[in-house]
């Protein structure tokens, strides 16, 4: 029985030393911004979608190591994972448009459209 306890703690020690290292890259890249990824790439700069990505790993990892995904048979974890490959994709876009459309709207005032 005891071995099973250390596997756990050693198990979580991985996650945590994982989460930790992923939100100091964020972190630093946060403080530092380095012109190289200001750099504009669909309407959004790259350290943005950098944060992105990296936010979306932290998820999938906390999912898959709290919520025991891993133990799970792959129709399960799918049915968790598929949504969300879906849903934050579409989220992001909806995010960009609307914003750029806003942003557009307060640059250079509301204009009608005639149809």
């Amino acid at each position: 029985m005891a071995h099973v306890h250390e596997s756990n703690t050693k198990r979580i020690w991985n996650v945590f030393i994982i989460l930790s290292v992923i939100t100091l890259v964020e972190v630093v890249l946060g403080i530092i911004r380095p012109a190289s990824l200001e750099a504009h790439v669909l309407g959004m700069k790259i350290l943005n979608w950098i944060f992105i990505i990296l936010t979306v790993i932290k998820a999938y990892y906390i999912a898959w190591a709290f919520m025991h995904l891993e133990g799970e048979k792959g129709s399960m974890r799918w049915s968790v994972v598929l949504p969300l490959i879906i849903l934050i994709p579409y989220l992001i876009f909806i995010i960009l448009v609307e914003g750029d459309y806003t942003h557009e709207v307060l640059k250079h005032g509301f204009q009608s459209w005639d149809f």
